[in-house]
């Protein structure tokens, strides 16, 4: 079977060395192969040790939350770019961004900015929710209740005293659209609650959901 056939094997998913290895074990001198289909751009490098096919090698379009799932893990794509995905709010984000139990990090890659904030790994998968794209693949992604919580707890300085500020907040400085939220899940916020980070701020972006139902 020729090479970009067997590549094409990997489809839009991101892989790793050892498996890209596995497809070159005929090769003499395959770290040397690698270097040179990098080269070319038949690999994309996002990290070391970690590829996607190049654009004309592609037979599917890739996913950039698959990708952030698999960049850096345990993690789950989050904040502004789920919050964008799910519609709630009406601008493009620029990168995608995650909350990981790991330390925080960031990539600059050929696709775009990753970034990854810290969270407790107690609440780490509360409200994330299994999505999958149009050619199939499966990715990790906060559900709307989770990715407001996220919000909250990464927004600097963020100093509210009333619902109606937080409301103010919500509607006004990230622009959520309320009707786009639906059914928001209370038990996602009472667990982020038990956790024990920005309880105050959690309580009272409870109170402002329920007044939006």
């Amino acid at each position: 079977m020729r090479l970009e056939h067997q590549l094409q094997h990997f489809g839009s998913a991101p892989f790793s060395r050892a498996a890209l290895l596995s497809v070159l074990q005929h090769y003499r001198r395959p770290n040397d192969k690698i270097a040179r289909l990098a080269e070319e751009g038949v690999l994309v490098p996002l990290k070391k040790g970690l590829y996607v096919l190049g654009p004309e090698w592609r037979t599917q379009p890739l996913s950039l939350p698959l990708i952030a799932n698999n960049l850096y893990g345990p993690s789950c794509v989050s904040l502004d770019w789920a919050l964008a995905w799910h519609g709630l709010i009406p601008e493009g984000v620029f990168g995608v961004t995650s909350v990981t139990s790991r330390r925080a990090k960031s990539y600059e890659t050929p696709l775009g900015h990753f970034t990854y904030h810290h969270l407790a790994e107690s609440v780490l998968l509360c409200g994330a929710v299994m999505e999958s794209s149009e050619n199939g693949v499966h990715y990790l992604i906060a559900g709307p209740t989770k990715a407001l919580c996220d919000k909250v707890l990464f927004t600097r300085n963020l100093r509210l005293s009333s619902v109606s500020a937080m409301r103010a907040f919500l509607e006004e400085d990230l622009r959520i659209d309320p009707e786009a939220v639906g059914h928001h899940d209370r038990e996602v916020i009472r667990t982020y609650c038990r956790a024990g980070r920005k309880v105050g701020m959690l309580e009272l972006l409870e109170q402002a959901m329920e007044q939006w139902t």
